[in-house]
């Protein structure tokens, strides 16, 4: 398991876990971070990434994709 900021671009992956506080927990499953969905990330700036989750394509910053373990 190792958070989403460590993951290569393009590469198929699953949502293991969703850190942080409740809020933050709350708002990334609301965009559709759950455990077991498959993502992708389309691409990777400086950390800050766009993901494919579902059939949405999300941006995350660095931060957030930290507590994002795939």
């Amino acid at each position: 398991m190792m958070p989403l900021t460590m993951a290569r671009v393009g590469e198929p992956l699953k949502v293991k876990k969703v850190g942080g506080l409740d809020e933050t927990k709350r708002f990334l499953n609301n965009l559709g971070f759950t455990e077991g969905a498959d993502i992708r990330i389309v691409s990777s700036i400086a950390g800050n990434m766009i993901v494919q989750v579902r059939d949405a394509r999300i941006a995350v910053d660095k931060d957030m994709a930290k507590k994002i373990m795939v």
